[in-house]
């Protein structure tokens, strides 16, 4: 986030607290962003959950804390790839758990994404163009089918309340110019690879994930670096390997929100989504199925336990 001071909040965002020592600069749909005396960023994520551009009444318990954890074991695990932001997790005991102090990226503006999978806009556009992104696809693929190979789709970066635009790569170069352009595919593939054969060892599909790039503030001449969250269940399509079946009615079995999305376009819900009514408070057992998702996408991709 190359400067946070000047992005408004979401209307529907509730007021972050005051952490002692920080100022608050920024919040978003799942994290709020504070600022210490020596320009260091905190940030925090909150256990807020958004579908359909709305950031929803109800919160999903250790929520934010499963990100944060999560985030921190893979920036481990792709270091040798790709240096990340991550300065210290000695933060204040109010946030601890959920929160990471991270050097300030100017951050490169492009959503850079990675496919390994059919599905979601990459299907749309596929369905459209035979295409995602520019890329050329084999006929016959459906939701859920394996690509040849994983593939580089970038998408602008969008305000918030509104949705990113997939582009391909030459808008990515104009942009960026070509060296940054063909950086950002580059460790984009090698971060989802990466993860990807990780994931598949725990009996996980990482289907596709999006990632963000930048440079220290101070040093723009610096390598590249990761910032942001990485490869959790909001960045990412983990799916159950084992009940992976591409053509699936109704898509894959995932292990993130995409049951809260169900839950509120059905009529249990009683909401509009295209009105501009907000959405209702969700059920306790809507809350608790969702909380199970996180956890478990945690403890089978980390083989640790959730405490």
């Amino acid at each position: 986030m190359s400067d946070p001071r000047a992005a408004p909040a979401l209307p529907n965002i509730p007021p972050a607290p005051a952490i002692p020592g920080f100022t608050h600069v920024y919040s978003g749909k799942v994290r709020d962003l504070y600022r210490d005396a020596d320009g260091a960023l905190l940030f925090v994520a909150s256990d807020r959950i958004s579908a359909f551009d709305w950031v929803l009444p109800t919160t999903i318990p250790d929520k934010g804390a499963i990100l944060t954890q999560l985030s921190l074991w893979w920036f481990e695990r792709v270091a040798d790839l790709v240096g990340n932001h991550v300065l210290s997790t000695d933060v204040p005991a109010a946030v601890a758990g959920r929160a990471m102090l991270c050097r300030p990226l100017a951050m490169l503006p492009v959503e850079c994404v990675a496919r390994g999978y059919l599905s979601g806009s990459g299907l749309a556009e596929y369905r459209a163009s035979g295409a995602v992104c520019g890329v050329p696809l084999p006929d016959g693929l459906v939701d859920g089918s394996r690509l040849p190979e994983p593939i580089f789709t970038p998408a602008t970066k969008a305000a918030l309340g509104t949705h990113d635009e997939n582009v391909d790569f030459a808008a990515v170069v104009r942009t960026v110019g070509t060296a940054d352009a063909e950086a950002l595919r580059r460790l984009t593939l090698a971060v989802y690879a990466r993860a990807e054969g990780i994931a598949r060892e725990r009996g996980i599909i990482l289907a596709d994930t999006k990632v963000e790039f930048g440079r220290p503030a101070e040093d723009l001449a610096a390598p590249i670096l990761l910032g942001d969250e990485v490869l959790t269940p909001d960045s990412s399509r983990f799916w159950p390997a084992d009940q992976w079946q591409p053509g699936r009615p109704g898509g894959q079995p995932s292990y993130d929100k995409q049951f809260v999305r169900d839950w509120l376009d059905s009529p249990a819900s009683g909401w509009d989504r295209t009105g501009p009514t907000p959405p209702p408070p969700l059920p306790d057992d809507v809350v608790e199925r969702t909380r199970a998702l996180y956890v478990h996408a945690y403890e089978q991709l980390t083989a640790r336990r959730w405490t």
